[in-house]
């Protein structure tokens, strides 16, 4: 990964933090992509095995995101025994929230060099304290 990506990513992670949204876990936001950004459909097990995980991990990742409003469990129709996870409206604006952040965070560190802003940013935090 570029110095470039890295400051990026920073200031995307600045900015999620500073929106007020709530705060996820490196597994929950991986999960979350995961179901947004890989065609499904998706199961507890599927995502398990790609992420690396146990069931039990991804069903505690999943009771949090649910109750955010991000993902939903939802009983396939034609076989009640299976439980896909699904998308959500909330869940998809949270995304294209965090896409913007990546997204400014990405332009404004192209438009200045990153070891400037590395030496910049120990004064800046001094000259917030």
């Amino acid at each position: 990964m570029s110095e470039t990506s890295l400051a990026s990513w920073m200031k995307a992670l600045i900015a999620y933090v500073r929106s007020g949204e709530p705060d996820l876990t490196n597994r929950q936001m991986a999960l979350l992509m995961l179901v947004y950004l890989t065609p499904g459909p998706h199961t507890v097990r599927g995502l398990a095995r790609l992420l690396s995980v146990s069931k039990p991990v991804v069903t505690r990742a999943l009771n949090t995101l649910g109750g955010l409003g991000y993902l939903r469990r939802e009983r396939d129709q034609d076989d009640r025994r299976n439980v896909f996870v699904v998308q959500t409206s909330n869940g998809a604006q949270f995304l294209d929230v965090f896409q913007r952040h990546l997204a400014s965070g990405n332009a404004a560190a192209l438009s200045r060099p990153v070891l400037a802003q590395a030496a910049e940013a120990p004064k800046a935090y001094a000259h917030q304290r």
